[in-house]
C-alpha cells in the first residue's frame, strides 16, 4: 500500500508542480493584463478607432494565438478570454481573426456607441458620384494587400473611362499603399496621371509609425511589380521599397502637395490643390482616415522645422523642441525626445489637459520629467508666433519667446468625411457592423 502510495506520488508531483508554474504564469499575465485594460479606461479610450476585433466569449477558449499574432499588443487574455486591452494600438489588419484556431474573432466598423463613417462604393470602387473612387483606408479597409487590391481595380475600371479631351484621365490623391498600387497600374494602362500627397514621404499612415514597427503581415501583389511574397515587413524595409519601385517605375509623386478641393466641371473634374489646379475626368482618393493634420494658423508655420507628428526622436538630438498639444501623441512625442541626448523640450497647450487626458503611465513619466527639469510645461498657452530660430508663446497673458530649433504639433487632424459630403458622395455610418471574410 504504501509503495504503490509513493509510486502515485511520484507521479503526482510533476504534474502537480507543472499545473503550479502554469497558474501562476497565467495569473500574472492575467494581472498585467487587466492593469493595462484599467489603464486604458481610465484614459477614456475603452472604444476602438477604426476597423478591430470582437471576440465571442463563448467561442473563445484563451489559446493566446490571437495575442501572439498581434504586432500592435493591443489584444490580452483577462479572465481566461481574449480582449481588445489597448483598443487604440489596433490598426484592424485581422492578423489575430487568421490566427485564431476557434473563429471566435470578428473584425467589425464601429461600435455600439461610436460610429464610424465609411462612403458608399460600387464592386468597382466607383462612388454615387460618376467618376469619383475610393480606395484603402478611407474606404474602411487599413489592411495594406487590401488597399493596394482596390487600387489596382479602380484603375482598371478608370482605364475603361479614359478621357477624350485634354483633361487627365485620373488624378490619384494619396501615396500610401493603395495610392502608390494605383500609379503602377495607370502607368501599365498608360493613362495620363498625377498623384498628390500631402506628406513629404511614401507611405500614407505608415510612414507615421513608429520606428521598426511591424508594418505588413501577409504578401501582397503589385502591378507592374508582381506578387512580393514577404510576409512580415517592417515600416522602413516597406517604405524603402515602395521608395525603389517607384523610382525604378518612373513613378512621379508630388510631395507635400494637399488637395483642398473636387469642383464638377462639364467634363469631369477640377482638383484644387495647395500648389496646382488640374482638369480630370476621374479623381481616384486613396487617402487615410487621419485626414489633414490640423494647423494652428499663426505667423511661420509653414516653415520646414514645423511639423504634425514624431516620426523619428533621434533626429532632435542636441536641439530646442517645443511639442503643441494635450493628448497621449504630445506627450509621448515630449518624452521621447526628452529622452534623447542633449534634447530640450517644452509642451505647450491651451488648457491644463496634459496633466489629465494622457494615459496614466505617460502622466507619471511627464511629471517625473517635469520634476528633474527635462521637460518644460506651459498650460493655458498658446502660440503667437513661428520665428527662424525661436518661438512665441502667449501664456496667462504674458509673452514667452525661447530659442526653438523644431516644433511637433499633435493637434489632431480634419477629417475628409466633410469633403465627401460636400462633393456628393454618400456616406453611412456603421455601428459595430462586421467585415465580410
Amino acid at each position: 500500500m504504501s509503495q504503490s502510495y509513493l509510486t502515485m506520488l511520484l507521479y503526482l508531483l510533476p504534474v502537480v508542480f507543472a499545473l503550479t508554474l502554469y497558474y501562476r504564469r497565467h495569473n500574472k499575465r492575467d494581472i498585467h493584463y487587466r492593469a493595462r485594460l484599467a489603464e486604458t479606461v481610465e484614459a477614456s479610450i475603452p472604444e476602438p478607432l477604426s476597423l478591430h476585433p470582437v471576440i465571442d466569449t463563448n467561442k473563445c477558449i484563451g489559446s493566446s494565438a490571437c495575442v501572439k499574432a498581434c504586432p500592435e499588443h493591443a489584444l490580452g487574455i483577462v479572465r481566461g478570454k481574449a480582449t481588445l486591452v489597448q483598443p487604440d494600438h489596433c490598426i484592424g489588419h485581422g492578423a489575430c481573426q487568421a490566427a485564431c484556431p476557434v473563429e471566435a474573432i470578428q473584425l467589425v466598423f464601429g461600435t455600439e456607441k461610436r460610429g464610424i463613417d465609411i462612403p458608399q462604393v460600387k464592386p468597382t470602387f466607383e462612388t454615387n458620384v460618376s467618376g469619383i473612387y475610393i480606395a484603402g483606408e478611407l474606404g474602411g479597409m487599413g489592411l495594406i494587400r487590401k488597399g493596394v487590391d482596390q487600387g489596382k481595380r479602380a484603375i482598371e475600371t478608370i482605364g475603361k473611362h479614359k478621357s477624350k479631351g485634354g483633361e487627365l484621365d485620373v488624378v490619384i490623391v494619396g501615396a500610401g499603399p493603395a495610392g502608390i498600387s494605383a500609379s503602377l497600374a495607370a502607368k501599365e494602362s498608360g493613362l495620363r496621371f498625377v498623384t498628390v500627397e500631402q506628406e513629404d514621404s511614401l507611405g500614407g499612415a505608415i510612414f507615421h509609425y513608429p520606428r521598426r514597427k511591424l508594418a505588413m503581415t501577409a504578401p501582397m501583389t503589385l502591378p507592374i511589380v508582381g506578387k512580393f511574397n514577404k510576409c512580415e515587413i517592417s515600416k522602413e524595409e516597406l517604405l524603402d521599397f515602395w521608395g525603389k519601385i517607384t523610382r525604378e517605375n518612373n513613378i512621379k509623386i508630388n510631395f507635400s502637395e494637399r488637395m483642398d478641393a473636387i469642383t464638377k466641371t462639364a467634363n469631369g473634374f477640377l482638383v484644387k490643390t495647395s500648389k496646382n489646379s488640374y482638369k480630370t475626368k476621374n479623381v481616384l482618393l486613396a487617402i487615410g482616415r487621419r485626414g489633414t493634420p490640423r494647423k494652428l494658423g499663426v505667423p511661420g508655420e509653414e516653415q520646414p522645422k514645423v511639423v504634425y507628428s514624431l516620426i523619428d526622436a533621434e533626429q532632435y538630438r542636441g536641439q530646442h523642441v517645443l511639442v503643441v498639444g494635450g493628448g497621449d501623441s504630445a506627450a509621448e512625442a515630449a518624452l521621447s525626445i526628452a529622452a534623447e541626448r542633449g534634447a530640450t523640450v517644452t509642451i505647450s497647450c491651451r488648457g491644463d489637459e496634459i496633466f489629465t487626458r494622457p494615459k496614466a503611465k505617460n502622466r507619471q513619466q511627464l511629471k517625473q520629467c517635469v520634476e528633474k527639469n527635462r521637460i518644460t510645461v506651459y498650460v493655458n498657452a498658446n502660440v503667437k508666433e513661428i520665428g527662424t530660430d525661436t518661438v512665441t508663446l502667449i501664456c496667462e497673458g504674458k509673452e514667452i519667446e525661447m530659442k526653438n530649433d523644431a516644433m511637433i504639433v499633435c493637434a489632431g487632424g480634419t477629417l475628409p468625411t466633410p469633403m465627401l459630403k460636400e462633393i456628393g458622395v454618400m456616406v453611412d455610418t456603421y455601428y459595430g457592423t462586421a467585415v465580410a471574410k
